[in-house]
């Protein structure tokens, strides 16, 4: 099941909701067919309005503020085989996750635990190899620093020698 959204809040008082969609067109969160929520129920969403960055969204069954604001914080998925192949430069964060991680030397940095955005493009979150497995670090996911996704080899190049986030530059002063 991949995440392709999550309910912000209840919206008026005739069941309607906001929805964050994690699309790259909003709209798309429901595009897929009926979507399932963490507790076990299928709703089929249906987009009556955008405000803000989020959807105003209403669903068969969601009839009051009530079921809307049990919705609260819930995440929405449909199954994997739902969704449209990436483009070749495009990857689903799910499928990069426990994929390895080496530098263009071939150092073996670890394996990618997480991806997060903060603002300033994608992270990638890598737990170190062997017995440090439980640090973990943070690569820029683009490029320079990226230098190939082989998914069918299971693992992302990173450029060796790159300056990163966690890690001053050489012959930086502590000030």
């Amino acid at each position: 099941m991949i995440i392709i959204g999550a309910v912000a809040s209840a919206h008026g008082v005739r069941g309607q909701f906001k929805v964050k969609p994690f699309t790259a067109a909003p709209e798309d969160v429901a595009a897929y067919g009926p979507v399932q929520l963490e507790d076990g129920r299928e709703i089929q969403l249906k987009i009556k309005a955008v405000a803000k960055n989020l959807l105003i969204c209403g669903a068969d069954g969601i009839r009051d503020r009530t079921a809307a604001e049990a919705l609260r914080g819930q995440t929405l998925c449909v199954n994997r085989t739902a969704l449209p192949d990436p483009d070749e430069d495009e990857h689903y964060h799910t499928d990069l996750i426990g994929l390895k991680v080496v530098g263009d030397d071939d150092t073996d940095l670890g394996h990618v635990v997480g991806l997060h955005n903060f603002g300033a493009g994608e992270i990638l979150e890598v737990a170190g190899p062997g017995a440090d497995s439980r640090n973990t670090k943070m690569y820029p996911f683009y490029p320079p620093f990226l230098r190939e996704v082989d998914l069918a080899a299971g693992r992302i190049v990173l450029a060796p020698g790159q300056d990163t986030p966690d890690e001053p530059e050489e012959g930086a002063e502590n000030g």
